[in-house]
């Protein structure tokens, strides 16, 4: 009989929530997409929770659809975090490596990972992960692996990233109502990396970029380490409000213009061409220039691009990650955003798609799964990084909650 695991993943996004249900093949490890369901987002803005029960409904309706789909009831779920309340910081973790083995074991990494994470955090947040970017023995640099290595003392460098505690506390109420255990919960930086990325993007150097509707998340890798991840409050969603004060119209009037005529670069629009919005919608009236259109678009998307541009200057990779950008998310679909991100960031641009897998991936063969994808991938993953990620939430979560109830 064959055997198979089965698991699912939840993207929380702002405009929609994503239920991805996976199973593993156990004779080859492949990932097969076996259902998917969506439903759009009510009381979440930016990935933070403002109104419990109109996300818990949501939530609720993105797993019955998921649910139907793949035939499997789901009760619990790895989840990805989202929103401007994520940010990392790099540590520092070094310990002795006794004399009487000199050999560094397992438990040597552990120590010396813990170590790392004794770093002050801001108040009310949350470590989510704890990714080492390099191993230290005796002075030698560059280590990715030191077990079994000899050495007197060991070093680590990892990248700590963390979230708000209240957040994560709303997010785990609403899924506790929904009757969903959490597996655990992955940044959503990571996610659209790991959904997309192949390991050789990930050794030269490339940065992911998932642009959603409220925020616009960045991570940066080389030699196959996380450098830096952040999650900036700007998204698509910002380009939708421009337009609509630009045209003085609706939300709605403006979204439908920006999916139908939005473009990145204006230079490659011409002056003759209208948008009459009464086509659009029959209570609107006039004519507006395509050009003045994405002109709005372009001015806010450069904004974007230049708070990208920075974080990769943090990292001092400005102009040298050899596998550019990849774009993904619902904002990198709109067209000419690859030649403006190579004009802005001055890097190679490509909008990345969900890695290939089994099962029903074509219905996911888009730029805004790749973070419910990455999510699921994580999940099957887990197993073999439990000793350098932490996910701590989902107990202490349940203990909270379960503390209200009679």
């Amino acid at each position: 009989m064959e055997k198979y695991k089965t698991k699912a993943a939840i993207d929380i996004g702002t405009s929609k929530i994503v239920v991805v249900v996976g199973v593993q093949r156990e004779e080859n490890g492949k990932i097969e997409i076996i259902g998917v369901g969506e439903a759009p987002s009510f009381g979440i803005k930016a990935g933070v929770i403002n109104n419990i029960e109109e996300a818990t409904s949501s939530i609720s309706g993105a797993i019955e659809a998921a649910e139907r789909m793949s035939g499997v009831s789901i009760h619990s779920a790895f989840v990805s975090v989202g929103g401007p309340h994520i940010h990392s910081v790099i540590s520092k973790g070094m310990i002795a490596i006794p004399k009487e083995k000199n050999e560094i074991t397992d438990d040597d990494i552990d120590r010396v990972i813990e170590d790392s994470k004794s770093i002050s955090l801001p108040s009310n947040s949350e470590l989510l992960h704890v990714i080492p970017k390099e191993f230290i023995v005796d002075g030698q640099r560059g280590i990715k692996d030191p077990r079994g290595m000899t050495g007197s003392r060991l070093e680590v460098e990892t990248v700590l990233i963390y979230a708000s505690t209240p957040a994560l506390n709303n997010l785990g109420k609403c899924l506790f109502q929904a009757g969903i255990d959490i597996d655990g919960y992955i940044a959503a930086p990571l996610a659209a990396a790991w959904g997309v990325l192949q390991p050789r993007q990930k050794d030269l150097g490339v940065a992911v970029v998932d642009i959603g509707a409220r925020c616009t998340s960045v991570a940066i890798f080389e030699e196959e380490s996380l450098l830096h991840c952040e999650v900036l409050p700007i998204g698509a969603a910002h380009i939708t409000n421009d337009i609509a004060i630009g045209l003085r119209t609706s939300i709605d009037v403006a979204e439908k213009v920006k999916i139908q005529y939005g473009a990145a670069i204006a230079e490659e629009v011409s002056e003759r061409e209208k948008i009459i919005l009464s086509k659009i919608d029959p209570k609107e009236e006039g004519e507006v220039s395509r050009k003045y259109v994405v002109e709005i678009i372009e001015a806010r998307l450069s904004e974007i691009f230049s708070m990208i541009r920075k974080e990769i200057k943090k990292v001092k990779k400005d102009k040298l990650l050899p596998a550019g950008v990849v774009l993904t998310g619902g904002g990198a679909k709109l067209p000419g955003m690859v030649e403006l991100s190579k004009r802005e960031l001055e890097l190679p641009s490509q909008v990345g798609f969900p890695k290939p897998s089994g099962g029903i991936i074509d219905k996911l063969d888009d730029p805004s799964y790749c973070v419910s994808i990455g999510d699921l991938i994580w999940g099957f993953e887990k197993k073999s990084k439990e000793k350098i990620i932490s996910f701590p939430f989902s107990d202490k979560i349940k203990k909270f909650l379960k503390s209200f109830l009679p």
